[in-house]
Parts: structure tokens; C-alpha cells; sequence
């Protein structure tokens, strides 16, 4: 676990950065440091991220803006953001065995977004992520309206995109997010 902010934290994700480059190709571990120097917020994100197993690691690079994008790169879903419904309406619709919180909840909490379905499926180009485990990604206004929500995983060597109650949660089903910087 790496020491709260600061160094510690530089230290895991420059570690990260270099061990899986076909993550960011083409992209400097300088360009991001500068990046991350320029943006003191980012580092209390990322290390939240870090500490409920999300493992964030550079997944994109805007050339013409530099926005740098970090995305949970866990091998499955992050172990500190399971056992959650979807939103907090989903929470407030539960009558008994309640989980502690909902996926969009916590993310806004840590200060990232759920990943969309485009952005679950980019993922899993990059690596093989939630062989065993599911992640909640952003639903459509349209099938939230009528109680349900989507999750995605990855069996088979396929990426598969569900759908359940937003009320239901399981031990083995999280979120994954990403934070722009």
C-alpha cells in the first residue's frame, strides 16, 4: 500500500505506468508527472481510487488538449467498491438487507465517473479485466427510468453487457471508474 499522497503514491503509479505500457502507448511517464504537478486535486482522487483496490493507471492521452485519462486497471472489479447497489434511489427503494452504499454514490464521494459501456469495452482492449468479478457501468436515463441498470464482465474471451434491478448488489459486483486530468 503506498503512503498517503505525495511520493508514495507518484512512486506505485509511475511504477504502474511503466510495467504496462501497452496501456498508454507512445505516452511519457513526464508528460503525466507534469500533468499530475499541475493538478494537486487529482493526486487525493487517484489515491482514493488507490485505496479501494482500483489500481488507476494511464489509459488515454488527448493530444490536442492533454487531458490524461486514468481508469481502474484492477484485475477485477475494485475490492473497496463492491457490494453496492446502483444510485441512491435504488438504496432508498431497498426495504431490508440494505448495502452500505450505491456505485454512483461512492464515485461521486472519490471524485470519478462510472465508466460508460463504450468506455468498459475500450478497457477490456487494453487487458482482460473482471474474469471473475462484474461492474456496474452509467445506464441509460431510459432503462433507469423503468428500474433497471446495466454491468458489464468478461467471460469467454468476451466482454458481456447485462442488466438487473439497480436495487440488486453482490459481493462479486463493483464499479470501475475514471478521472480526467
Amino acid at each position: 500500500m503506498p503512503k498517503k499522497g505525495g511520493s508514495g503514491l507518484l512512486d506505485t503509479l509511475a511504477q504502474r505506468f511503466a510495467a504496462h505500457p501497452e496501456r498508454h502507448r507512445g505516452v511519457e511517464w513526464e508528460t503525466v508527472r507534469a500533468r499530475l504537478d499541475a493538478n494537486a486535486g487529482a493526486l487525493k482522487v487517484l489515491q482514493a481510487m488507490e485505496d479501494t483496490g482500483g489500481e488507476p493507471d494511464v489509459t488515454a492521452v488527448d493530444r490536442k488538449s492533454g487531458r490524461i485519462t486514468f481508469t481502474d486497471c484492477a484485475a477485477e472489479s475494485p475490492s473497496g467498491r463492491r457490494s453496492l447497489c446502483y444510485d441512491r434511489a435504488a438504496l432508498d427503494a431497498r426495504k431490508e438487507a440494505k448495502p452500505k452504499s450505491s456505485a454512483l454514490e461512492v464515485a461521486a464521494k472519490i471524485g470519478i465517473r462510472v465508466l460508460t459501456e463504450t468506455e468498459y469495452r475500450a478497457l477490456q482492449t487494453l487487458g482482460a479485466f473482471d474474469l471473475k468479478t462484474s461492474s456496474w457501468i452509467l445506464t441509460p436515463p431510459e432503462i433507469r427510468r423503468l428500474g433497471g441498470a446495466l454491468f458489464c464482465d468478461r467471460r469467454y474471451d468476451q466482454v458481456f453487457t447485462y442488466h438487473n434491478g439497480a436495487q440488486s448488489y453482490y459481493g462479486a459486483r463493483g464499479f470501475r471508474g475514471a478521472l480526467d486530468v
